[in-house]
């Protein structure tokens, strides 16, 4: 029986989805290495809500605590990497 279009390109999404998900020609990443990814991934989320606060924020007391954070956030980010 044929397979239809449909099927084909969900086929092909799911395959480019592996194949770009899965870098050649390196093993499995180590816990190690997942754990940073993700503390990275939780810093850069937070980088981005204290940014966006800042865009927003009036009072100067605010924006001086929110400015501290995101230097903080900058160098932490730094130092995962």
């Amino acid at each position: 029986m044929a397979r239809g279009w449909e099927s084909k390109d969900v086929e092909s999404q799911v395959e480019a989805k592996t194949t770009v998900s899965e870098p050649q020609g390196r093993g499995p990443k180590s816990a190690d290495q997942i754990r940073q990814e993700q503390e990275r991934r939780d810093l850069q989320l937070s980088r981005t809500r204290v940014y966006n606060d800042l865009q927003t924020a009036t009072n100067p007391n605010h924006r001086k605590a929110l400015e501290a954070a995101l230097e903080h956030l900058d160098q932490k980010i730094a130092a995962v990497r």
